[in-house]
């Protein structure tokens, strides 16, 4: 593996401890937007590609900037209901080196 792969490596207990607050801050927004579905469904995609037994790190990372992008998608809903969208935006590209 070259330096810039090992670089790029994500870190799965920090991609875990995001999915555990994110969804603990999903289960606070009470609208049923087509957003915050979208967003609680990316969640849960990357919380069951986390619990997979196959390492697939691509596929975190492709869930994470998923992820990212609804986070985008569904600020005004999420903060009108409390929940701090750019605290996230912020982790996950910590986590992805971004």
């Amino acid at each position: 593996m070259s330096e810039n792969e090992k670089s790029k490596e994500i870190n799965l207990e920090e991609a875990g401890r995001l999915i555990d607050e994110l969804e603990r801050d999903l289960a606070k927004v009470r609208g049923g937007s087509a957003d915050v579905q979208r967003l609680r469904d990316e969640v849960e995609t990357l919380r069951n590609v986390l619990k997979s037994p196959v390492r697939r790190d691509n596929w975190v990372t492709e869930s994470l900037h998923a992820i990212r992008q609804q986070l985008d998608e569904t600020v005004d809903e999420a903060v009108y209901e409390g929940m701090t969208i750019s605290r996230y935006v912020a982790e996950v590209a910590r986590i992805l080196g971004l």
